[in-house]
C-alpha cells in the first residue's frame, strides 16, 4: 500500500511514534521520525527526493503542527499534511485545513482507517515518476507538476519569477506535452522588442490553434494588450504569458488581463532557495561544456559544489550556466574547482567580512545548544540566553 513512499512523521509521543513507525515500515514506506520542529522543518524544506506526506502531531514540545505548516508555505508548497489531534485540537485542525492542509485524524484512532486516511491525502505515484525537469527538490517538482497539470487545460497561463529562472523553457515544455504540440508555438518578446498593434496581429495569424508565449506582458504596448484582450474572448489559442517578480510591470498591465492571469499562476522559486537545485543544474550542464574540450574533466570538486550550493545566485541558471561554462574551459586540472567558479573571490580570499563571522558563530552555537537539549527550542533559547521568538527567527535565517 505504501511501498516506496517518503513520510515525515512529526509526532513527540514515543509511543504514538514508535508505534507508526513501525506500520509504516512494514507496509513498506520510507519514515523519517521528528519529534519537534526544529528537526522536522529543515527535514522537510530541504529534502534532496520528494515528500509524499507528512504526519504531524498539533501538539509539539517545541510549538505547535500549525506553526509548522504556516511556516513551511511562506516559502513553498509544503507535502500534504496530515495532522493528528485530540478532541481539543478540532477547530485548529479545520482551521489548518481552510489553509491547504490535506486532512486530519482524531485520537485515539483505529490504524486500518488511519492508513486509509493516509493514502487519500497522498500525491498520485505518476508525481514521483515524472522526469525532473526544474531540478530535485519539493519545490522543483511542484512546479513540474504544476506544468505537467497545466498542459492538460486551456486556460490562459501566468509563469512567473525572477530573470534567469527558464520560463521560457517551461512555457516549451507545457507546449510539448498538451494536445496542441502539432500546432506551432509562436513566441513574443515584449522584453527584447517593442511589441505592439500590428506586432500582435501577426503573432496571432501564425499561431492559429497553437500556443502564444509573451514574454515579460506588462511591457505590451497598450494596443498591443487590447488587441490580446479582444482575441482572448474566443480563443482558438492558448496564452501563456511569463513575468518577473511583482514590479510596476504589473500595474502596466490591464486590470482585467492582469486578473485572468492570476487566476492560472505558476511561480518559479529563485535558485537561491534551492541549493540543491544548483548543484543538480551544474551536474546536468557540465557534460556538454566538458565535451568542447579537448582534454576533458573528471568532474566538480566537492568544494566546488558546496561553494555552488552555498551561493544566492542572483542571476539564478543563467548566471550559474555563464559561470559553469567559463569554468570548464579555464580549469586546468582535473576538476573544476571553486577559484574557476568564482575567480572573484581569489582577492578577498584571506579575509572573511564580520557578517560571514558572525553568522558562523551563531550557527555553531545553536546547533550546540540544539544537540544538547535534544531539539527543544525553549530549552535552547534558556541557554542560549534569548526568547524563544529570537531563537526561531534566527534558525530561519541560517537555514536550521
Amino acid at each position: 500500500m505504501l511501498e516506496g513512499r517518503r513520510i515525515v512523521l512529526v509526532e513527540d509521543d514515543e509511543i504514538m511514534g514508535a508505534s507508526l513507525l513501525q506500520r509504516l515500515t512494514l507496509e513498506g514506506a520510507d519514515v523519517q521520525w521528528h519529534k519537534g520542529i526544529a528537526r522536522a522543518l529543515p527535514a522537510i524544506r530541504t529534502t534532496r527526493k520528494p515528500i509524499d506526506a507528512v504526519i504531524c502531531d498539533i501538539r509539539l514540545p517545541d510549538g505547535t503542527g500549525e506553526e509548522l505548516y504556516d511556516t513551511l508555505t511562506r516559502t513553498g508548497h509544503p507535502p500534504p499534511f496530515l495532522f493528528i489531534t485530540g478532541q481539543g485540537g478540532i477547530e485548529q485542525a479545520v482551521r489548518l485545513i481552510r489553509s491547504g492542509a490535506a486532512d486530519y485524524i482524531t485520537k485515539p484512532f483505529e490504524i486500518g482507517a488511519f492508513l486509509k486516511r493516509l493514502a487519500t491525502v497522498m500525491r498520485p505515484r505518476a508525481d514521483e515518476e515524472m522526469p525532473p525537469e526544474t531540478g530535485i527538490t519539493a519545490a522543483a517538482r511542484a512546479v513540474d507538476r504544476q506544468v505537467a497539470e497545466a498542459a492538460a487545460r486551456d486556460d490562459a497561463l501566468l509563469i512567473r519569477g525572477a530573470s534567469g529562472l527558464g520560463k521560457l523553457r517551461l512555457a516549451r515544455r507545457l507546449h510539448d506535452l498538451s494536445d496542441r504540440k502539432a500546432a506551432p508555438l509562436v513566441v513574443c518578446n515584449a522584453l527584447r522588442d517593442r511589441v505592439g498593434f500590428e506586432d500582435l496581429q501577426s503573432a496571432l495569424r501564425q499561431v492559429g490553434e497553437g500556443t502564444l508565449v509573451v514574454i515579460a506582458i506588462g511591457q505590451l504596448e497598450s494596443a498591443a494588450q487590447d488587441a490580446l484582450m479582444a482575441a482572448l474572448s474566443a480563443p482558438r489559442f492558448r496564452l501563456v504569458a511569463t513575468m518577473g517578480v511583482p514590479t510596476a510591470e504589473d500595474s502596466a498591465l490591464r486590470a482585467d488581463l492582469m486578473a485572468l492571469l492570476l487566476s492560472h499562476e505558476i511561480v518559479v522559486p529563485p535558485l537561491a532557495d534551492r541549493p540543491d537545485d544548483a548543484v543538480w543544474l551544474a551536474a546536468r550542464l557540465f557534460p556538454g561544456f566538458n565535451a568542447r574540450r579537448a582534454a576533458p574533466l573528471t568532474g566538480l570538486a566537492a568544494t566546488a559544489e558546496a561553494a555552488i550550493r552555498a551561493h544566492d545566485w542572483p542571476g539564478n541558471g543563467r548566471e550559474l550556466r555563464a559561470r559553469l561554462m567559463r569554468a570548464v574551459e579555464a580549469a586546468e586540472g582535473e576538476l573544476v574547482l571553486t577559484s574557476d567558479l568564482f575567480p572573484e573571490r581569489a582577492a578577498n580570499a584571506a579575509m572573511r567580512s564580520l557578517a560571514e563571522v558572525r553568522d558562523a558563530a551563531e550557527r555553531a552555537q545553536i546547533v550546540a545548544a540544539l544537540d544538547r537539549t535534544g531539539g527543544q527550542v525553549g530549552e535552547a533559547a534558556r541557554l542560549l540566553r534569548v526568547s524563544r521568538t529570537t531563537l526561531w527567527e534566527k534558525m530561519q535565517k541560517l537555514g536550521l
